[in-house]
């Protein structure tokens, strides 16, 4: 089997990809066969592309394991940016054999960008591509997200979410991911995926949402979130035409009080992001006022832009700015390979959030703090309320900082913008 290129990538994947693929197509993946099912509860996944197949693999197995699980009459709906995982795919197609509705969304780059790529032809076979179907899988236009504007220039479906309706022992299962269904999400980049089962609020938003991708009725399309606490899910894009325009991230920054009082003791709030693309000046403006006033910004990144006084590069690292750790390297020396990145798109806050002491509070999703990801592309973002999982994104956060390099000697052209680096 031969992999070839067809077009220029829109982020795609680099040699190492295909060929990782090559390996997954001949079967050499993680299995579930003899294991047992995973409990299904509410929290975290993270892998370590720097650790074992197992760990490497882990948000894939879980996802694995949970379509393995979805019994016949029930329904899976996925919306994911790439898809080079014949395995995977494979397993979707075994679900729909016994009686699974099964419906997935992919941005149209997921077959265009790799000619001969197997996944989505083995999705095409079994499920279909008639979208009016219970089972399908479906394209957003070429160079287009579904619901992104036209008029808005190129845009991209680039969400990573992934509903069950039921599954041993749970129902309505939102899997919220960073990562793409890819062999560099597993093995090169850090990602995160959150667990929320048991609720139909947040369960029946991201099932109205992916509905409204199927139709890509982007004249109609309006901004939403929707609050079940204590998470709250936001959907995008929110083009600056909507009837509410703004900044979502820093609408959630200006509720940071960073220097405060509790119990008579001086108190300093913490924001934490583990960001693929800051490239969004407001959100850098913001995080630089947070340090300035008294907060303790911490960011682990892999891309900004440079090149002028206004580059998010520049503004992030003026006097009094942030604590800054750059996580992009070509291992390898290889520029044919993928470089070794941190893919999630989190963040964390513990300290004073909306007037209350003593938060820890997250947001994670597919959602980079870049100018597409807000007013262009299609995104989901959501927020968790819940000490236990902020602080398992902390111990993440921690470990993609101690393997972070060029780490503080951030001041190359990968860490500035000044060269592409893919996003597969």
């Amino acid at each position: 089997m031969n992999f070839t290129r067809r077009r220029p990538a829109r982020g795609a994947d680099r040699l190492t990809a295909v060929l990782a693929a090559l390996s997954l197509a001949a079967g050499l993946q993680l299995g579930l066969a003899g294991d047992a099912s995973a409990a299904v509860t509410a929290g975290p996944v993270f892998n370590n592309p720097t650790g074992t197949v197992a760990e490497q693999q882990a948000i894939r197995t879980r996802l694995l394991d949970y379509i393995g699980q979805s019994p016949s009459g029930s329904s899976i709906k996925a919306s994911v940016y790439h898809l080079w995982d014949k395995g995977l795919a494979q397993a979707l197609a075994d679900a729909r054999t016994r009686g699974v509705k099964v419906q997935v969304m992919l941005d149209e780059s997921s077959v265009s960008d790799i000619d001969g790529e197997p996944s989505y032809p083995v999705l095409a076979s079994a499920l279909g591509t008639d979208l009016t179907q219970d089972s399908f899988v479906g394209l957003c236009p070429v160079d287009k997200s579904c619901l992104g504007r036209p008029d808005q220039g190129a845009s991209i479906n680039h969400n990573k979410f992934w509903l069950f309706s039921q599954l041993d022992g749970a129902s309505n299962v939102v899997v919220q991911s960073s990562a793409n269904m890819t062999p560099s999400s597993y093995s090169r980049f850090w990602n995160d995926a959150y667990v929320l089962p048991n609720n139909a609020a947040i369960y029946t938003a991201y099932s109205d949402y992916f509905g409204k991708l199927v139709g890509k009725d982007w004249a109609n399309w309006r901004y939403t979130s929707t609050t079940s606490s204590p998470y709250k899910a936001y959907f995008f894009p929110r083009p600056a035409n909507d009837p509410s325009p703004g900044d979502t991230v820093t609408a959630v920054l200006d509720n940071v009080t960073c220097a405060y009082t509790e119990g008579g003791t001086a108190k300093q709030t913490k924001v934490r992001v583990g960001m693929f693309k800051l490239t969004r000046l407001a959100v850098a403006q913001k995080l630089v006022a947070l340090q300035k006033a008294g907060c303790q910004v911490d960011i682990v990144y892999s891309e900004t832009d440079s090149g002028s006084s206004s580059g998010t590069w520049e503004t992030l690292h003026a006097s009094g700015g942030p604590a800054l750790r750059c996580y992009n390297w070509d291992d390898d020396n290889n520029a044919n390979t993928a470089a070794r990145i941190i893919h999630s798109k989190y963040l964390l806050i513990e300290g004073k959030y909306d007037g209350t002491a003593s938060q820890k509070i997250l947001w994670t999703g597919s959602h980079n703090y870049s100018g597409p990801a807000l007013t262009k592309n299609d995104e989901a973002l959501l927020k968790v309320d819940s000490n236990a999982d902020h602080d398992a994104y902390v111990t993440a956060f921690n470990a993609a900082k101690a393997a972070a390099i060029p780490g503080t000697a951030d001041n190359t052209n990968a860490c500035k913008g000044l060269t592409t680096t893919p996003e597969a």
